[in-house]
């Protein structure tokens, strides 16, 4: 083959590329589509009134009554999750968060070895059955600033569960309160 051939064939292969090139800018310059200024789409959904509700949520229950029908078992169940950042056992070691062993009743911050946040410090007081209930239902919301990165238990029975179960892991249980007879 002689070079001029060769030259030939390659200048029109590299002709077709370029003016592919330029179309394809061209087009784009001209059809590009809109960018929303807010990523996704906007759904309109109609609430609807419901019917069966006659008036607001029901207040959930005091921790008394929900931890006289809890169960220990169901709480160390629900208390795997725990388990990535918390240790249960006696003399167990610090991780993420601090050993919770004799957790119930033990002042608020005060697990030997374990950096608290400034948060979970100035808070103060001491862990009791209430106090538990409310920090494990939204443990940011409860003590901003904590670094505890759990977002919380929502239903209150789960909770229960596992303030039960907490209160099991000690030498000497705390006794769990008594609900108030009606």
């Amino acid at each position: 083959m002689d070079s001029d051939y060769v030259n030939k064939i390659l200048m029109a292969v590299l002709s077709t590329c370029l003016a592919l090139l330029s179309l394809n800018i061209a087009a784009g310059a001209i059809f590009s589509p809109a960018k929303p200024a807010k990523p996704g789409y906007d759904i309109a959904v109609q609430e609807k009134a419901d019917e069966h509700k006659a008036g607001p949520a029901e207040a959930p229950q005091p921790i008394e009554v929900r931890l006289a029908n809890s169960s220990p078992e169901r709480g160390q169940s629900a208390a795997k999750v725990c388990l990535a950042c918390h240790s249960f056992e006696k003399g167990g070691p610090n991780k993420v968060g601090p050993n919770l062993w004799e957790v119930v009743g033990r002042k608020r911050a005060s697990e030997a070895g374990f950096n608290y946040s400034a948060a979970m410090k100035a808070k103060g007081g001491e862990w009791s059955f209430e106090e538990l209930d409310k920090f494990l239902a939204n443990p940011r919301g409860y003590i901003p600033g904590t670094a505890m990165g759990y977002t919380g238990m929502p239903r209150d029975t789960q909770r229960a569960d596992v303030i039960n179960y907490l209160h099991t892991l000690a030498d000497k249980p705390v006794d769990l309160p008594k609900a108030a007879a009606k």
